[in-house]
């Protein structure tokens, strides 16, 4: 059996930026979630996807729940979410005892469809904030996003935790919205082992998730807490390996719309396969490379061949109104989000695989035809 392939695994820098950054953090002895590499972190990750500001969190998924409280999301509210999508994106509306309503995805985009937003806020016009997600790094469709959440005053936070390096018609996709959030998770396209990026245009707004995400400590002698504070910011250390990671960002990006280009151009051509959709104003990272099965050969068939061998895949995120924790809440929309979680599998995207990997990858998949 073949050496082990993974689906998306950290890839640190040849140059050994991140080592650099976190040996500082170390000789200074700043390794607590404060100092350079934190402050450098947020102003470098702003500067790159040219927002205002930002602030660095231990996860996309605290990102998020700042983000909704920003929004004065509170209990009993009504928040939009993609079906479509890892449980962190809906987690966080629970946590402010809020209500989701999970909104259906298109063909188009495999986010989530504007038509079927449109009719959920004819549902329910009390609707608080709406999230949306850049689905394996794919653009939404955001003019029409943009403009029902301006037509309807709504703040609108933008996921982009699988999107780092993703235009939409040449501006930075978690740029559209009210707020943007990134994840650094370990499989991400860049990572800080765990972390996350909250930015906004609104300063103001970002400075008061700063002070939430440091246990809201007013400004006293002794401690003091007239709000509700939180442990979400990043440590000096792993925004270090942020910053390194930061550097090799446009390579990482080139890198995994590479695999995509391999992939469509080995496998498109077979019976019932089809591709992740590519529009015109959309410049991808393309986090990971999936694909639909409509044929005789069955994502779990692909799944468990490329097992067989050694090799890491995944089927397409279940949708959230199918799971037995969120089932109970609502969903509009049809059955395109269940299509392609039904059809769909994810194959390995990981930076770090040769030509040797991605041919050994697509010979296994060719053989079940």
């Amino acid at each position: 059996m073949g050496q082990r392939i993974f689906l998306s695994s950290p890839h640190m820098s040849d140059e050994g930026y991140e080592l650099q950054y976190v040996n500082e953090a170390f000789e200074t002895n700043w390794i607590a979630p404060l100092g350079t590499n934190v402050n450098e972190f947020e102003n470098e990750l702003a500067l790159k996807v040219a927002s205002k500001s930002a602030v660095a969190l231990t996860s996309g998924t605290a990102a998020i729940h700042l983000a909704l409280i920003a929004a004065g999301v509170e209990d009993d509210d009504v928040v939009f979410c993609p079906t479509l999508t890892f449980s962190a994106t809906a987690n966080p509306i629970i946590y402010q005892h809020a209500t989701p309503v999970f909104i259906d995805s298109n063909e188009e985009t495999w986010n989530i469809c504007p038509k079927a937003l449109e009719e959920a806020f004819t549902k329910y016009p009390e609707v608080k904030a709406v999230i949306v997600v850049h689905l394996y790094g794919l653009s939404a469709d955001m003019d029409q996003i943009v403009a029902l959440c301006q037509k309807h005053n709504v703040t609108l936070i933008e996921d982009a935790a699988e999107s780092l390096g993703t235009y939409y018609k040449g501006q930075h996709t978690g740029t559209f919205g009210d707020y943007g959030i990134f994840s650094f998770n370990g499989n991400k396209i860049i990572t800080t082992s765990g972390g996350g990026m909250l930015v906004s245009n609104n300063e103001e707004k970002i400075s008061k998730a700063r002070f939430w995400a440091t246990q809201s400590r007013d400004t006293a002698r002794h401690y003091q807490h007239s709000e509700l504070g939180f442990n979400y910011r990043m440590s000096n250390v792993v925004a270090g390996i942020g910053r390194g990671q930061l550097k090799v960002l446009n390579q990482r990006v080139e890198k995994k719309r590479a695999i995509y280009e391999f992939y469509k151009k080995e496998l498109g051509e077979l019976e019932g396969i089809e591709f992740m959709p590519a529009n015109e104003w959309d410049y991808a990272n393309h986090w990971l490379s999936a694909m639909t099965l409509n044929g005789n050969v069955r994502p779990l068939d692909v799944m468990e061949a490329l097992e067989g061998e050694n090799i890491e895949s995944r089927p397409i995120w279940k949708p959230m109104h199918l799971q037995p924790f969120f089932e109970k809440y609502d969903f509009v929309g049809t059955d395109v989000s269940e299509r392609l979680f039904e059809n769909g599998v994810c194959l390995p995207s990981d930076t770090k695989m040769t030509d040797g990997d991605l041919k050994r990858i697509v010979d296994v998949v060719k053989g079940l035809w």
